[in-house]
């Protein structure tokens, strides 16, 4: 399926839900919205950090990964085309989940024509410059090398490493200004001009908003998804432009 282009009715993005066993009411919420909202749309684009990790397509039977597996399957066989984008937890997922769900992975960034206006899709990491570690480590687990040395682990080693590095994380970013870890405004600016100054959605930062550029002239819109963990909604777009819409009332949980 062509991702560059979606005349049809409306096209909805989410992102950074960070599906985990750990919080079923996001899991029922996401449930919800793809048996609900996701039904009556022409494409549906996850942008990023559907789940919390994924350690490997070979674990798409467990059960949380299998469940979800099948419901976007079922939204696919109704005819939604789905197109999903790596985050930064889950950049391991790959062909065999691509096959079991029918979605169309997309490459980060990617320039869609949304009813005649180009569109700059992210899931919002690389727009970080800021965070020169996160940087360098991002680098370094996108090296197709380390990705095999990894997926050639046993599952449950796989799942250690993965639970060491999330503590890890979660130390350093207290560490971090706050600012560090949103986007650079000039990283921003840098991309819109190479790309032709589109409008750009992304995810990632978990501050939703919509931002307006001024490039060179020419006045650009910056929308930025939502987490599902601290109320959370999902982007309409349409002919008339971006609208957001919340998820179902009392199903997301505080937490990210």
């Amino acid at each position: 399926m062509n991702a560059g282009s979606a005349q049809g009715t409306h096209s909805l993005f989410i992102s950074d839900l960070h599906l985990s066993e750990e919080l079923p009411d996001i899991t029922a919420a996401f449930l919800e919205f793809l048996a609900g909202p996701a039904c009556d749309a022409t494409r549906l684009y996850i942008l990023g950090d559907l789940f919390e990790f994924w350690i490997g397509d070979d674990t798409l039977g467990e059960g949380l990964n299998l469940e979800i597996t099948r419901a976007v399957r079922g939204l696919v066989n109704r005819g939604v085309g789905v197109f999903l984008m790596h985050g930064n937890r889950d950049f391991l997922v790959s062909g065999a989940f691509s096959e079991a769900t029918g979605v169309t992975l997309l490459e980060d960034p990617t320039l869609v024509d949304l009813h005649g206006t180009p569109t700059l899709l992210l899931h919002g990491d690389t727009l970080c410059t800021d965070d020169q570690a996160y940087q360098a480590f991002r680098v370094h687990v996108r090296n197709p090398a380390v990705q095999r040395q990894f997926l050639d682990l046993p599952v449950a080693a796989r799942r250690t490493q993965v639970g060491q590095a999330r503590s890890a994380s979660e130390r350093e970013k207290q560490l971090k200004p706050a600012q560090i870890m949103d986007v650079a405004p000039a990283t921003v600016e840098a991309i819109l001009r190479m790309q032709g100054y589109p409008r750009m959605i992304h995810g990632h930062t978990h501050r939703p908003a919509r931002h307006e550029h001024r490039v060179d002239g020419r006045l650009c819109e910056r929308w930025v998804l939502s987490d599902w963990h601290t109320g959370g909604d999902y982007l309409r777009v349409d002919a008339a432009g971006c609208t957001r819409h919340p998820i179902a009332p009392g199903t997301a949980v505080s937490g990210t």
